[in-house]
């Protein structure tokens, strides 16, 4: 075969022959199988299974929490624990707990009561007092919300006092209403204390030693009625006191009015009560004798009691009581409250709320000696 002729420029004459471009060598892709299971009838009746089982799941946790959604805690404000009879019962039998003072502002005894009213498992109250007391409006603002919720629920309630069911506590536990057995207070519980205090206390004389004086500008000599820091004259002292009695005279024949609602002889003999209602503290068995309570028991038998005013079965019920819930903020907010008062009588900082709160002219139902600085946090 003859060359190629070249350019004659190319060196020798001749050119090398032209090759093809060399390919990379090609790589061997996996082969991929794909597997088709065609299992006719059994396959789509497989498919159909798996969606059957899918909606029974559902079915069941729909009834499983229907079944045990009274058992989980919905409210941030308490915690419902379980205290006696059946574990597992859907019907409950709400203890709401009232003690230490009652003071004017909404607090975890009212958000119990809110509690039980919500909640459509309660089929009966019974309410713990063991309180000295506190506040007129306190405490009457508790005795209406137990009657509310009564009226609501249309259930009876039953109380059961603690330690001390004085005074307001009293007061509270008046909203068991007329229903005969449904007062039981412990062998060792004081109670009674009828009767209302307007605290007074008069330093205008020390302040003199220190030559300290009262010059405040009012609209009216009677704008300052009460004051401890103040020096008045003889005829404005007893027009003062005059009428603070009035107050005082007024509340406490309310408070007659509320134990004649809740202690029917005393409706038929009033001047009874009037015997009792001085303001006096009375043992339970004292108590008993002048028919402030019904029974002498604990609060397992205010528990049977309740259950068997309400036509409840006690083997069906379950008993659950509130409790505040535990957190580093309410144990920082308690031990706040506890220190106010020594803070302000040590000096360590001027709390201007707690300095008002203990000069402002106000009536108690409560039983003690030094009422306007038993400051606690409230119900």
């Amino acid at each position: 075969m003859s060359p190629i002729p070249n350019s004659p420029n190319q060196p020798g004459g001749f050119a090398p022959v032209p090759q093809p471009p060399i390919e990379p060598p090609r790589r061997e892709l996996p082969t991929r199988v794909i597997l088709e299971q065609s299992g006719g009838r059994f396959g789509r009746w497989s498919g159909r299974l798996g969606w059957f089982l899918f909606v029974l799941a559902l079915i069941y946790i729909a009834g499983t929490y229907g079944s045990y959604s009274s058992y989980m805690q919905t409210n941030p404000k308490l915690e419902e624990r379980y205290f006696s009879n059946s574990r597992t019962a859907t019907d409950k039998v709400a203890i709401i707990t009232i003690e230490g003072i009652i003071e004017h502002q909404d607090g975890f005894a009212k958000w119990q009561i809110d509690q039980a009213r919500e909640d459509p498992n309660v089929k009966a109250v019974v309410v713990r007092v063991d309180s000295p007391g506190g506040t007129i409006t306190g405490s009457n603002y508790l005795y209406h919300q137990l009657n509310e919720l009564a009226k609501e629920k249309k259930i009876k309630l039953v109380v059961s006092m603690g330690g001390m069911a004085a005074s307001g506590g009293y007061y509270v536990s008046m909203a068991v209403g007329n229903t005969p057995d449904t007062i039981y207070a412990e062998p060792t519980t004081w109670t009674g204390s009828i009767g209302v205090v307007i605290p007074h206390y008069d330093i205008s004389e020390l302040l003199e030693k220190w030559n300290v004086s009262d010059d405040s500008i009012v609209s009216n000599p009677l704008k300052l009625i009460g004051s401890p820091t103040r020096k008045v004259s003889p005829e404005l002292a007893k027009q003062e006191h005059d009428i603070l009695q009035n107050l005082v005279d007024e509340s406490f024949s309310d408070f007659k009015d509320i134990v004649k609602a809740g202690r029917p002889e005393f409706q038929k003999n009033p001047d009874e009560l009037d015997k009792i209602a001085t303001g006096q503290v009375f043992t339970a068995k004292q108590a008993l004798k002048d028919h402030l309570v019904d029974k002498l028991g604990y609060i397992d038998d205010a528990v049977a009691q309740a259950i068997a005013l309400n036509g409840l079965n006690a083997e069906s019920v379950r008993v659950v009581k509130y409790d505040a819930p535990k957190s580093l903020l309410n144990l920082f907010a308690g031990a706040s409250a506890s220190s106010d008062l020594a803070s302000l009588a040590h000096g360590s900082r001027l709390d201007l709320s707690a300095l008002l709160d203990l000069t402002a002219p106000r009536a108690y139902y409560l039983c003690t000696w030094l009422p306007a600085v038993a400051r606690q946090g409230g119900l």
